[in-house]
């Protein structure tokens, strides 16, 4: 089973990337070095929580 989520830019704030994983085999949260475009440079990206 799939779980779609979005990426946040932790510099920016900005939520620039949607991305799916497979949560029986990464149940922990992502990092991804990822290009932002409103920063314009390569920054870490964290999975965005639910609320």
């Amino acid at each position: 089973m799939r779980q779609t989520f979005l990426m946040k830019c932790t510099v920016c704030g900005a939520e620039n990337y949607l991305t799916e994983k497979e949560k029986k085999n990464t149940p922990d949260r992502l990092e991804l070095m990822k290009f932002c475009p409103k920063c314009r440079k390569q920054t870490l990206h964290k999975e965005k929580t639910k609320k």
